[in-house]
């Protein structure tokens, strides 16, 4: 005889959440000690850093445990820069780069850079030296790059849409909460 049905009180075992249930026994009183007149509920996302609905929240959340739907902060941020998580040994940053535009040629001495395309298209050029870019790559959606520290690079806008992505700085390179709404903003910030 099959007992399956038996062991779970709901239709489809696997979509359903199944209720807390008071685990004083096992763990000590008062864990888990959760009532569930309303049935069991995603407990996950009331928490503010994890907005489901409206968005993720575009400010630096450094130095505090953080949660975003990374390409979907992407998509939404529309300034050149906005630091979203700056920690000791590195950070988060997204930007959003007009169509023609670039990120501008430069390198950083100490620091190594993973960046992600979420949507867009544009071309990648890194090199020794500013004369010398010798590493050129076509690059779009779901397109990874990373530019070792010292590296000379740049980031071109070849598409017709604004290119969205996100950069990992280690350690990090701008101040705690960066907002550049463009890059002339930024420029001036670097001044």
């Amino acid at each position: 005889m099959n007992n399956t049905s038996y062991m779970y009180h709901y239709p489809n075992p696997y979509y359903n959440y199944i209720p807390m249930r008071n685990c004083e026994n096992m763990w000590g009183p008062g864990y888990w000690n959760m009532s569930n007149t309303a049935g069991y509920t995603n407990q996950f996302y009331p928490y503010p850093n994890t907005q489901r609905n409206t968005g993720p929240i575009l400010n630096d959340h450094g130095g505090e445990p953080f949660v975003v739907d990374i390409n979907q902060a992407a998509r939404k941020n529309n300034a050149y820069r906005t630091v979203i998580w700056t920690g000791n040994y590195l950070q988060v940053t997204l930007m959003s780069i007009d169509v023609g535009d670039n990120i501008g040629l430069e390198a950083h001495p100490n620091a190594d850079q993973f960046s992600y395309i979420v949507e867009g298209q544009g071309l990648v050029q890194m090199g020794e030296s500013k004369n010398h870019l010798s590493f050129i790559r076509h690059a779009s959606d779901n397109s990874a790059f990373i530019v070792p520290s010292g590296t000379w690079h740049n980031v071109t806008n070849t598409g017709n849409t604004p290119l969205k992505l996100y950069t990992i700085y280690a350690p990090p390179m701008h101040p705690f909460g960066a907002f550049e709404k463009t890059k002339a903003d930024a420029e001036a910030a670097e001044g």
